[in-house]
């Protein structure tokens, strides 16, 4: 193993670490609105996946930017759903149609 290799996976590592540790800490109310919000740095990790694997040089590299590629698409997807979802409960449902005929009959009486 290339000391290149090991500080790369002892940095993963610790990303790891703090990313649970901020996350764990959030409460569960702010969690959906923080993750949607953060759309635009998953996608960073992602460039910064892509950028990785255009560096690499050997087939560990190639492997270890692939799963990072995939967690980075994985959570951009994820992160626009939530959204989409969070976004779709305060949309107000559409009005029922008026029926034309509900108020035609009213007064009169029939033979």
């Amino acid at each position: 193993m290339t000391s290149n290799l090991l500080a790369d996976i002892s940095i993963f590592v610790l990303s790891l670490l703090v990313g649970f540790e901020v996350i764990s800490k959030v409460p569960s109310t702010l969690h959906t609105p923080l993750m949607s919000a953060a759309n635009s740095i998953h996608g960073i990790v992602f460039v910064g996946a892509m950028l990785t694997a255009a560096q690499a040089h050997d087939t560990v590299g190639y492997v270890l930017a692939f799963i990072a590629a995939t967690f980075a698409a994985m959570n951009v997807v994820g992160g626009y759903r939530v959204t989409g979802r969070m976004l779709k409960m305060f949309r107000r449902a559409p009005a029922p149609p008026r029926d034309s005929t509900a108020g035609a009959g009213e007064g009169t009486t029939s033979p």
